[in-house]
């Protein structure tokens, strides 16, 4: 199944498992992520049904090496 940027997070539900770091706090700010359709699917934890952005994994091991390398760090205060 292909799924497209901005498809209701819930419709990807069933497609995917919805997970989020172990170093999330539990008080809602939280990006959750999950395999679907062999795309990546990303959604804000505070509304599990709204959009989902859908990624290729090259696409998403891209961003996740950048926020390894440090690529980001300016946007943290």
């Amino acid at each position: 199944m292909r799924f497209e940027n901005g498809v209701r997070a819930d419709s990807v539900a069933e497609a995917a498992e919805w997970r989020k770091s172990q170093r999330s706090v539990g008080d809602g700010n939280c990006v959750e992520v999950a395999l679907a359709g062999g795309e990546v699917a990303v959604r804000n934890s505070r509304d599990p049904q709204g959009p989902a952005l859908i990624y290729t994994p090259a696409e998403f091991a891209a961003f996740a090496q950048g926020v390894k390398d440090g690529e980001f760090d300016d946007l943290i205060a």
